[in-house]
């Protein structure tokens, strides 16, 4: 008896830790993309969905799964999810999981759905999803955490427009949008990620290890991904990801010394790397900064580790990186100049048709101007905005002064209010053109004008026009040309 009431404790105790890690709601959309239509069909995408499903099931997600979307559908999942989110309320982590093809252009992120078939690169706006109208379809929904899981930078299957595109994805930053944003993509951007020879891929098969341990936190699982992929495709592919959040997410268990928020990781410098690194043989410091991930991590060891195969790999992979965070810079001012200097940085790369497209594209476009701060009410310090596109202050977020209209004939004294009141009134029966009032106890002129003339005409209302709109909604600077006024779009 005494042994079936410790085996009852010891089985309450696990099961009420368990339902600590998962206090909050959990809802999942799972997607896999295999079945396409006009190019080759891709192996692995549905295995890795039906893998994902089942590990976020355990996790505790209460999960919806679909398979081979076509735009239509992709896009009703995406809203039917944001609402689902939604009746589950704020205290929600929603989870995405696509693989798939998915393409970048003109600097804009692209999933792709089975019945696509474009003939040109203007085709693929319109026959795809973008992926900044999924971020904010997720982010306009109140939520714990959201976390997007993209398995989506295999190769460009569309030879018509391979040439003119970037290859794998943008670089997204989530610091830039709605705080509580977890991004993960297969490979780094501008990379291509492979689809795998076994029944996962290698993004898959690391994340189906890594996301089974308990007690880690997602930034720590997804470390282990990336040096696992890294491990398994030689350094040709790995993972990178993006955060914002601000609440504690792991997919299993709560560990120990996790009772108390654990403090942010401090970030090492370049110098700090370097004394790290120097010393350690070249594999064990290529796991420290591949599971790191960071800028400092890489310039350290390229300037300790040379030789190939690591080096080469570092640098390349340092190479790329800046070279997105310069295009991810250029797309979000979305300007001639920026576009320029993108070229003048890297006039040769696979992102150098696009920008010289969007150059020539904007070049008679007006840019905003430096403008001169204007002073405020608020105190001496002027305030200012900063303008996306360069930069430049600009007092235009705040409202101007008023200055008090100065006297055209400062020589004419003012009339005293006792002697306007002692003067006799006037019993005119039409008021005269003009009647100027002067206040004691302020500068401002008040001219009373004679009224207008009375029209027995119909009066005209104001006109509408038809498909009028400007750029609105969304997050960010860019949006869909034509949309309608406050339409959905934007970067996110």
């Amino acid at each position: 008896m005494r042994a079936m009431w410790r085996n009852a404790a010891i089985a309450a105790a696990l099961m009420l830790g368990t339902g600590q890690a998962w206090a909050e709601s959990r809802v999942a959309l799972v997607v896999g993309q295999s079945a396409y239509r006009a190019v080759p069909a891709l192996p692995n995408p549905a295995n890795d969905a039906k893998a994902v499903e089942q590990l976020l099931g355990e996790a505790g997600f209460e999960v919806t799964a679909a398979n081979d979307l076509t735009q239509t559908e992709l896009r009703q999942m995406v809203g039917d999810f944001a609402a689902k989110i939604a009746a589950k309320g704020p205290d929600t982590v929603a989870l995405m999981f696509y693989a798939g093809h998915g393409i970048q252009v003109d600097g804009e992120n692209y999933l792709i759905p089975i019945d696509i078939d474009p003939k040109r690169e203007t085709d693929i706006p319109l026959q795809a999803v973008r992926l900044d109208d999924v971020l904010n379809t997720l982010t306009s929904v109140p939520t714990r955490s959201r976390i997007i899981m993209l398995d989506a930078c295999r190769n460009n299957p569309f030879p018509e427009i391979r040439k003119t595109t970037g290859q794998g994805l943008a670089l997204v930053d989530t610091k830039t949008g709605s705080p509580g944003t977890f991004v993960s993509f297969s490979t780094s951007p501008g990379a291509e990620a492979e689809d795998g020879g076994g029944a996962n891929s290698p993004y898959t098969t690391a994340l189906l290890e890594a996301g089974r341990k308990s007690g880690l936190q997602i930034e720590d699982t997804f470390k282990r991904v990336r040096l696992a992929v890294n491990k398994a495709t030689e350094g040709r592919q790995t993972p990178w990801d993006s955060s914002s959040l601000v609440d504690d997410f792991r997919f299993f268990g709560v560990a120990e010394e996790a009772a108390q928020p654990a403090a942010p990781e401090k970030k090492r410098t370049v110098e700090e790397w370097r004394s790290l690194l120097k010393g350690k043989k070249v594999e064990e410091a290529n796991e420290l900064i591949v599971s790191d991930g960071s800028v400092d991590a890489y310039e350290a060891f390229v300037s300790l580790f040379a030789e190939p195969p690591f080096g080469t790999r570092a640098k390349r992979w340092l190479d790329r990186h800046r070279r997105m965070l310069a295009w991810n810079k250029a797309v979000l001012a979305n300007t001639a100049s920026a576009y320029k200097e993108f070229l003048d940085q890297y006039p040769d790369s696979d992102l150098t048709v696009t920008a010289r497209k969007l150059e020539l594209r904007l070049r008679n476009k007006p840019e905003l101007a430096v403008a001169v701060p204007v002073a405020t009410s608020l105190g001496p310090t002027p305030v200012a905005a900063l303008t996306p596109a360069t930069g430049a202050t600009c007092p235009c977020s705040t409202p101007p002064v008023l200055e008090k209209k100065a006297d055209k004939k400062p020589e004419k004294a003012k009339p005293k209010r006792a002697a306007r009141e002692e003067s006799p009134k006037r019993s005119a029966s039409k008021p005269p053109r003009e009647r100027v009032y002067y206040d004691d106890d302020a500068d401002d002129v008040v001219v009373v004008r004679r009224p207008p003339p009375t029209y027995y005409d119909v009066p005209r209302g104001p006109s509408i026009s038809i498909g009028g709109g400007y750029r609105g909604g969304g997050i960010g600077p860019r949006g869909p040309i034509g949309g309608n006024v406050g339409g959905y779009g934007g970067r996110y």
